[in-house]
């Protein structure tokens, strides 16, 4: 006798499952992630695992390579981010915000290897869930794009996909998105704990046994993570995500994973009518509408990867009309920003618990690096005491407890883009060693606390 479905309710953070609706999961300890869904019954077929191919043990040092080069993208900072490349038989997962530019990205992308001599005339299939394939062609059309190799499927059972697939042997496949495709052997819809981690496995066993790159797009929730579990990032070889503000026209492409390559890099885009263009200097776009003699700017040397960035930090404190203070920061992490605000009160003197303090970094970047702590320092004292940073001035180094400046890694790199773009004097820590007194015609002055910093850096 058959049994009779019933349902259950699955943490859409941490899978956990419970039998009653609760408000908080006991697992991860969020509230409002449990959700009602039809409970699987045992599956009557293999089980997922017995879907791929049986293989023995193999000799580390008889295990060839040959012909397993990677892909490399004609888009630059793309290529720059995936490692130098897309990796045969990797899956690639793209996630961001609704209307950020994943599918441009992609479809720009793929469209440029269709054409590139490497793939060897193979198709490159991409897969819509969302958008039937006379839009995608308006897109494309839009986009100025013609690739004779590219095919378009528009299409959400993956069963069918995956038989698409296996017919047309695609050198590169995109799935547009993961969260819209389901199994109908599954009764859960599309979007579940259970359809996208089996989806993810079904692609997973694809990619790996016919060394196809696979890219994977994810929704995002309001927190800014893939929708679903965790596990969808852990089943994937590279995480990637688009970030940007919505009315800024740079889109920051970062890897948070990957399995062949650093974590660290990060792509630069600007948003354009014919779709993302390449920031080949994004030193030299974030700077071009700085007004050196406003107070409250500093320009602080951050380094993404292997990538030396100098970005501009403003800074604006006014009296409050409040009880209490407001601190607002925009691509500065606001405990950092508290720390900092803490420091310039205690060591340097500056009376700022009655000041609104709002700090910004100019063109949507994001900076976690400690090494941008002295430019946030300086840009609130600037503004403060109404006192401009000298133009000419780059600056570099994390702020401690105490007021000392730290050393940061790769000052000689940083130093020479600041020296690049026209900037003649670098402010360093004193600790930093094996400095000469110049690097590519950039003096360098070397400080030991915050307050040393402050009488250079401020004009009287």
């Amino acid at each position: 006798m058959a049994r009779k479905p019933h349902t259950i309710y699955v943490c859409q953070q941490c899978g956990a499952q419970s039998p009653r609706w609760m408000g908080k999961c006991p697992d991860c300890g969020q509230w409002n992630t449990l959700v009602e869904t039809l409970a699987e019954p045992p599956p009557s077929a293999a089980p997922t695992a017995a879907l791929l191919p049986r293989s023995a043990p193999q000799r580390l040092a008889e295990i060839t390579a040959d012909g397993f080069g990677r892909i490399r993208v004609p888009l630059g900072e793309f290529d720059r981010v995936l490692g130098g490349g897309l990796v045969p038989g990797s899956l690639v997962l793209l996630g961001g915000d609704p209307g950020i530019g994943k599918s441009t990205l992609l479809i720009q992308a793929v469209a440029a290897l269709a054409r590139e001599s490497a793939l060897n005339d193979r198709p490159i299939l991409y897969v819509s869930g969302e958008e039937s394939a006379q839009q995608i062609k308006l897109r494309a059309h839009r986009l100025g794009l013609d690739a004779p190799h590219l095919f378009v499927l528009a299409e959400t059972n993956l069963n069918h996909i995956l038989a698409e697939a296996e017919k047309l042997a695609p050198a590169l496949m995109v799935v547009d998105s993961i969260q819209a495709v389901y199994l109908e052997e599954l009764s859960s819809a599309a979007g579940s704990i259970s359809q996208i981690r089996e989806g993810a496995l079904r692609l997973m066993q694809l990619a790996k046994s016919t060394n196809t790159p696979i890219f994977l797009v994810g929704h995002v929730t309001k927190e800014g993570t893939i929708a679903g579990p965790r596990v969808l990032e852990h089943i994937v070889d590279v995480v990637l995500y688009l970030e940007g503000e919505r009315f800024h026209t740079y889109r920051l492409l970062r890897s948070v994973k990957n399995r062949f390559g650093s974590t660290n890099e990060i792509g630069v885009f600007e948003m354009q009518e014919a779709g993302l263009v390449e920031v080949t200097n994004p030193s030299e776009a974030f700077l071009a509408e700085r007004v050196p003699e406003a107070s409250g700017n500093c320009i602080a040397v951050t380094l993404e990867g292997t990538r030396p960035l100098l970005v501009e930090i403003q800074a604006l404190t006014s009296t409050t009309s409040f009880n209490y203070p407001r601190r607002t920061s925009n691509g500065i992490d606001m405990a950092r920003l508290l720390l900092i605000i803490a420091v310039l009160a205690k060591r340097v003197g500056l009376r700022l618990f009655n000041q609104d303090i709002f700090v910004n970094v100019v063109g949507g970047l994001r900076i976690t690096e400690p090494a941008a702590d002295l430019g946030v320092a300086l840009a609130i004292a600037s503004s403060f005491r109404d006192a401009p940073v000298a133009p000419d001035l780059a600056v570099m180094g994390e702020l401690g407890l105490a007021g000392e400046i730290r050393s940061v890694g790769h000052l000689e790199r940083r130093i020479s883009e600041a020296a690049r773009l026209g900037f003649r004097r670098c402010l360093v820590p004193r600790s930093a060693r094996r400095l000469p007194a110049s690097t590519a015609g950039a003096e360098i002055i070397r400080v030991r606390t915050i307050n040393e910093a402050l009488e250079v850096a401020l004009q009287k």
